[in-house]
């Protein structure tokens, strides 16, 4: 599980995503569903335990019930479920598998009397609209009679469930009117708290979307068609199966279980693959169709709150980068399954990691992505231009655009690196290779490094090029490389208020670049750069990646 894809797109659904569920069903095709006939009152449904779209409520009973083991008319029938209890039923269910729960407790009504129940989980749940539908169908008798009874049958149904439909409309109006009492309580007691409580369910929310962002196959596919990316932990593993073997090894963000499978096939005696994505349920059956299920065993939850099967780990595997390096804030949880599971002289893969900065003037790009704005078919667009030098990019950059040498500004040992120390600033100095008219902004990019012991020496900073060489597995991100999926970052400085200067080749340009979460749970960045070009420009400027 790691960075992929642009930040806007990462951290939401992209198009392709939009039309694929988290389990592979095709429900791109809307324009089938305008077709139906008027007089078919059927319409699709999402499935209990997952995001399947069924074409009805029937199919997905049936499915639910021979694939889950949950027998919803059973159960509605065992309970004696009223209508109201069937809602809450089907709301109690859906909350379960949405904090992941695939086996809730139905043993009593108990379990989901609460009124908060009455609320939907999902927006417009056409499960809701069905329940009717859920009772045993009985065979149809024939004749004019019975079909003129049948019409009168249908009609007081009709009338039975829009009083119905009433009474829950109502129930759920008076359910929300009493909780937003409650909470106009609360804010007028005391502001400060429900500020902050509002901000932690923000986070949390934030931080929902970003698992929800890895059940779709298109940030799969973008990693795994990484070839640097994945090639280098295939190598990795492949060539030192003498590490891997008889090895008990966890896969923290495991994904589609690519980096799983490749520890299996290295020998590994049992894998515990770790996901909060509903990507977990792709790759248990992955795993399966590969034959690998009685080696590899799939958690669904956060690395910080889930059970393993096992007391320890001799290797901890993990694809954990995102923009910047930081960004995404994956490696806490690395940490912290290090820290909680690895054992005594265990092995981390990766091993290293370091952080890269570099002078970044390219004119022609300043043009297309800023000048751009001054003049649109000969309009003023400058308004535009708000907030655009806030922000860091995420972009290609030519080995033209760096007009200097790179500088490691912070090498991170990842067997003994602490999460206190992922919130930084170092310093650095770079020397300009040539002249420029105007340093434009910085790049930042990184390296990685698979050392095959814990204890194998690496300077901080390496060049992964020549530790290749070495028979070291290693690969770069940065713009003397094979383009990766990371790219680059680009920190544009803001020449609006800040006029570039002209600067020579040889000049040293000396600085500090600081690392900062938003906030104590953010997955976003604030990143600072402080720097001094020998007193022909000084300068210093924020930017977010996000």
């Amino acid at each position: 599980m790691s960075a992929s894809a642009l930040p806007s797109e990462r951290l939401s659904r992209d198009d392709d995503a939009r039309s694929v569920s988290s389990d592979g069903s095709d429900v791109s095709n809307e324009e089938g569903w305008e077709d139906v006939e008027p007089d078919d009152d059927t319409q699709p449904v999402v499935g209990l335990f997952s995001e399947k779209v069924y074409p009805d409520v029937r199919v997905m009973l049936k499915e639910t019930k021979e694939k889950y083991n949950f027998d919803l008319r059973r159960i509605q029938k065992e309970l004696d479920l009223d209508f109201l209890g069937t809602i809450k039923l089907v709301n109690y269910v859906r909350t379960q598998v949405k904090e992941g729960n695939m086996s809730p407790d139905v043993s009593s009504a108990d379990k989901f009397e609460h009124d908060a129940y009455l609320k939907p989980v999902l927006e417009d749940d056409a499960l809701l609209y069905s329940l009717d539908d859920i009772e045993d169908e009985t065979p149809e008798t024939t004749g004019g009679s019975d079909a003129e009874r049948r019409v009168i049958e249908l009609q007081e149904d009709l009338e039975r469930l829009q009083t119905q439909f009433s009474e829950y409309r109502e129930a759920v109006q008076k359910s929300m009117e009493e909780q937003l009492t409650k909470e106009d309580e609360k804010l007028g007691s005391s502001l400060s708290a429900a500020s902050a409580q509002k901000a932690a369910n923000r986070v949390e929310e934030i931080d929902a979307d970003y698992f929800t962002s890895y059940a779709y196959n298109g940030i799969h596919e973008s990693m795994l068609k990484d070839s640097v990316r994945t090639d280098s932990y295939r190598d990795f593993v492949y060539e030192n199966k003498h590490v891997f073997k008889d090895k008990v090894v966890l896969d923290v963000g495991c994904g589609t279980g690519i980096l799983s499978m490749f520890c299996a096939k290295a020998g590994a005696k049992k894998v515990i693959s770790v996901d909060n994505s509903n990507i977990i349920d792709r790759a248990k059956e992955i795993i399966y169709e590969n034959g690998f299920g009685d080696i590899i065993t799939c958690v669904r939850g956060k690395i910080e709150e889930v059970t393993l099967p096992v007391q320890q780990v001799d290797i901890i595997i993990s694809e954990w980068m995102g923009y910047g390096l930081l960004f995404e804030a994956m490696f806490d949880s690395v940490i912290y399954a290090r820290d909680r599971y690895l054992a005594p002289g265990g092995l981390m893969v990766p091993s290293h990691a370091t952080l890269r900065v570099a002078p970044f003037a390219d004119p022609d790009f300043i043009a297309n992505h800023i000048s751009f704005w001054k003049s649109v078919y000969g309009f003023n667009m400058s308004s535009m231009l708000t907030g655009i030098y806030d922000e860091a990019l995420v972009r290609i950059v030519e080995p033209s655009s760096i007009p200097g040498q790179s500088a490691v500004f912070l090498p991170l040992p990842l067997h003994t690196i602490t999460v206190d120390e992922l919130s930084f600033l170092k310093e650095f100095q770079v020397t300009l290779t040539e002249d420029i008219d105007a340093l434009d902004g910085w790049a930042i990019w990184f390296d990685i490094f698979f050392m095959p012991s814990r204890d194998s020496p690496i300077a901080d900073d390496a060049v992964p090029s020549e530790m290749q060489k070495k028979g070291i597995v290693a690969f770069t991100t940065g713009p003397y490389g094979k383009e990766t999926h990371w790219q680059q970052s680009i920190l544009l400085i803001d020449h609006e208020k800040r006029k570039g200067v002209p600067l020579k080749k040889g000049q040293t340009i000396t600085g500090k670049v600081g690392y900062q979460k938003k906030s104590e749970k953010s997955r976003s960045l604030d990143i600072t750069i402080e720097w001094d070009t020998q007193d022909a420009e000084k300068g210093f400027q924020k930017w977010g990646l996000q």
